[in-house]
């Protein structure tokens, strides 16, 4: 009896210790074949990494493989047959043949041993492409975004550029149905270019079409840098939910904060100051007095003419004099038109917008003094209705 359960015990140790030297040897091959083969000198992982690491430096030296390479690494897919580094192996060497099928079964039976390999996503995405199959080089080019650290980012322009032609369209829309994790930074990387416009509008699915789409605040800074005033609204307004009605500039009432900048309000949090919305139409402004700097903006489009600007302030406000309301052209720093924030709430305030200036930013700014001296006011009652169409 003591004799057999010594026994039992050694068989164990025994495991135990082939356990250890087995998960030892799988760390370090990948990391360290050489210090792998000299614990387990023909463990799968050893040759798989000794193999990968000989290929390599072939490779580099532009010299011919070792067949012994090739046979050790085949000795390791008979040990090993779900490792997916054989078959790696395998498709290469076929595609180096020239026979592409079999490099494309030997690909596709490395991923399926291991989903998350990127080699194989690699390899398979260059034969799709290679083979006039665009969707689904695509669609390996999304695996092999998902698997690499910040890979997204890297392959969205690739795959954004698939969408400058209008025939591959229907394919996008499909890739995005099997990949969404791919989709916002590929519309994105299309917004840099404005001329992309149409094409993120044909391929964007119905949860990219909102206001908080990252893209759109993208694609409407471009197309305004361009000075295609027009079609930036169109899209703001179809896309981002801003409709004007009768109201020449957008939230006259400081109380719908969906649709963004730049035809809604851009508001102030900095160290120059806090502009935010309050209820009951209301803005409330906050200058530190420390710089300037613009508090509150946003774009407007207006034709060329007179134009009246009222509002009222609530309550008492602190230091009004440091603030003030202009008008430029964009494009231009300077104004063409400006008043301080007190006079324009006693009586109004009249400005022309010139021929010439299709696009311009309505500003409230404040100024500094030599004492900084903090602000404070609340604005209601605001509102700009058109007087005359040539001033």
């Amino acid at each position: 009896m003591i004799a057999r359960r010594l026994s039992v015990a050694v068989i164990a140790l025994l495991l135990a210790i082939q356990v250890v030297r087995n998960a030892a040897v799988v760390a370090l091959a990948t990391l360290h074949p050489a210090s792998a083969g000299m614990l387990w000198a023909d463990h799968p992982s050893v040759e798989i990494s000794t193999g990968l690491a000989q290929i390599g430096r072939a490779a580099r030296e532009r010299k011919p493989i070792d067949p012994r390479t090739f046979a050790m690494i085949d000795d390791a897919a008979v040990k090993a047959p779900l490792a997916p580094e054989p078959f790696l192996v395998r498709g290469v060497q076929a595609d180096t043949a020239g026979d592409r099928e079999a490099a494309k079964r030997a690909f596709l039976a490395a991923q399926w041993r291991d989903p998350r390999s990127l080699p194989a996503a690699y390899f398979l995405a260059d034969y799709y492409f290679r083979s006039g199959r665009p969707l689904d080089g695509l669609q390996q080019t999304a695996v092999l975004a998902r698997l690499s650290p910040r890979g997204t980012e890297a392959v969205a322009p690739l795959v954004a550029a698939y969408a400058n032609n209008r025939s591959n369209w229907l394919q996008m829309r499909a890739l995005f149905r099997a990949q969404p994790g791919i989709e916002d930074a590929v519309l994105v990387a299309l917004a840099q270019n404005p001329r992309n416009a149409d094409a993120i509008l044909a391929i964007a699915d119905a949860n990219h079409r909102s206001p908080d789409s990252s893209w759109l605040p993208v694609l409407l800074a471009n197309l305004v840098a361009g000075g295609d005033y027009a079609r930036a609204r169109s899209i703001w307004s179809m896309v981002g939910g801003g409709h004007n009605g009768a109201e020449l500039v957008f939230d006259s009432g400081f109380s719908n904060p969906a649709p963004p900048p730049p035809f809604n309000w851009v508001l102030a949090s900095s160290t120059l100051g806090l502009a935010e919305r309050e209820a009951g139409k209301r803005l409330h402004v906050i200058f530190y007095g420390n710089e300037d700097g613009v508090l509150a903006s946003q774009l407007q489009t207006l034709a060329p003419g007179t134009y009246q600007l009222k509002m009222q302030v609530a309550g008492s406000p602190a230091h009004a004099e440091a603030l003030r309301w202009s008008v430029r052209c964009d494009k231009s720093t300077e104004p063409f038109a400006s008043v301080g924030l007190g006079e324009a709430a006693r009586v109004g305030w009249k400005f022309q917008v010139p021929a010439g200036c299709p696009a311009q930013w309505l500003e409230l700014s404040g100024r500094s003094g030599e004492v900084a001296q903090q602000s404070e006011v609340t604005i209601t009652g605001f509102g700009v209705t058109r007087v005359s169409a040539n001033g």
